[in-house]
């Protein structure tokens, strides 16, 4: 008898091991995450009239005139492309170049609420007309 009651708990002390272990490995998941390329512009947004605190932890000029002030924010693939949109940023229109990278394929630009739009405006245009690249709508907050 007493070696029956040894054997139960011996087979649940292995069923409370293998569950155990299951809760371990499903608590430590590994995400893969992968970029397919495409050659589109996933986003374009103006942000009017950030707030002073938003230019400080961006690392950008709080030099700027906060009262007429706007950011814009783009990302397009591939992230090479970034280089060329923000070429296109500068020349367009007279805004400042805030960052790129062109490993992520972001890129910041600042400057008057209109010199953003039209710069993000001549973006867009030219992604979807030179480059035939998919373009989102401008988003505004």
């Amino acid at each position: 008898m007493k070696s029956s009651i040894r054997h139960r708990n011996k087979e649940k002390e292995q069923q409370y091991t293998i569950l155990n272990r299951e809760e371990t490995m499903s608590e430590k998941q590994r995400i893969i995450q992968e970029l397919v390329p495409g050659k589109q512009i996933t986003l374009a947004h103006i942000i009017a009239n950030p707030d002073p605190v938003l230019y400080d932890k961006l690392g950008l000029d709080p030099a700027v005139d906060y009262a007429r002030s706007a950011i814009g924010v783009l990302t397009v693939s591939p992230a090479e492309t970034a280089i060329i949109i923000a070429d296109i940023a500068i020349k367009s229109a007279g805004v400042e170049l805030g960052f790129v990278d062109r490993f992520s394929g972001s890129v910041i630009i600042t400057g008057t609420v209109s010199e953003v739009e039209a710069s993000i405006q001549a973006i867009l245009l030219y992604g979807k007309e030179t480059l035939a690249y998919t373009v989102s709508p401008i988003t505004r907050t």
